[in-house]
């Protein structure tokens, strides 16, 4: 099989570009009248462009001659066998999507820097990643049983708005930024090209309604899964205060039950 794995690449490369240069335009402006930054850091910026650039270019280029080509042939075979067996093996690839989103890997690092260590990245890794993981096999349930999308999106962000009012700030803010970042070029290209497949092998499905919409459930998952930690925090951070209140009431006691002693002794 010959694989022309450079066809179209100029057009790629024209939308990289597009999409680069606002963001050059915006930083040159920035530079002469508000940033004035060093010539060396300009050099270093202008060079983290170029290799923006080539790196999105090739990843592109990739992902048209190789993950939705793959993402809709495995899918047109997988859904010939086993549909209740998709579910495990949704769970599978959403878990290990998320650690190839690579910005997955900046919201990781960032929460980590703003929040000095509070925020494992970890433990916000395996986070989304079950989260997501759930939210594919729920897809590919969606897709078995052909139950509307709005079965799970309405009553999703619903108790999402609930969860709100028991966790803090700062976990809402990070729940829905994980959100938009879970829904990557990994999640939006492989993985969707393969719903596409199967729904297209399945009878019953049709491709464009049933195969998607998946994006949308993985969008709220990382949401809900988020939230849940700063619940599961804020209980942790509750429970210690508690415990920080009591043991400063028994020191308290303490105190003055010794000079109770001491006045007693004294007289």
């Amino acid at each position: 099989m010959n694989l022309h794995i450079f066809e179209g690449f100029g057009g790629t490369m024209m939308e990289v570009v597009s999409a680069l240069i606002p963001l050059l335009v915006l930083f040159i402006i920035c530079q002469f009248f508000l940033l004035k930054l060093p010539l060396n850091k300009v050099k270093n910026i202008l060079v983290g462009f170029l290799l923006a650039f080539l790196g999105l270019s090739f990843f592109l280029q990739g992902v048209h001659i190789g993950f939705m080509p793959i993402g809709e042939l495995m899918g047109e075979i997988l859904g010939q066998r086993s549909l209740w067996l998709l579910i495990i093996i949704g769970f599978i690839l959403g878990f290990f999507a998320i650690f190839a989103e690579p910005a997955v890997s900046v919201l990781l690092h960032q929460v980590d820097e703003a929040s000095g260590g509070y925020i494992p990245q970890k433990v916000l890794l395996y986070t989304l990643s079950i989260g997501v993981g759930l939210a594919i096999a729920l897809s590919m349930v969606r897709i078995i049983l052909g139950i509307s999308l709005w079965y799970f999106i309405l009553p999703g962000y619903i108790i999402a708005l609930v969860m709100v009012k028991y966790t803090s700030k700062t976990f809402t803010a990070i729940a829905f930024d994980s959100g938009g970042v879970a829904t990557g070029p990994m999640t939006a290209t492989f993985i969707l090209a393969m719903f596409v497949g199967i729904a297209s092998v399945t009878e019953g499905r049709d491709p464009l309604l049933d195969g998607f919409g998946m994006v949308a459930l993985v969008a709220l998952a990382p949401i809900l899964s988020v939230l849940t930690l700063g619940v599961l925090y804020s209980r942790k951070e509750k429970a210690q205060d508690d415990k920080e209140a009591n043991s400063t009431e028994i020191n308290r006691d303490n105190c003055e039950e010794r000079k109770s002693q001491k006045s007693n002794s004294s007289i």
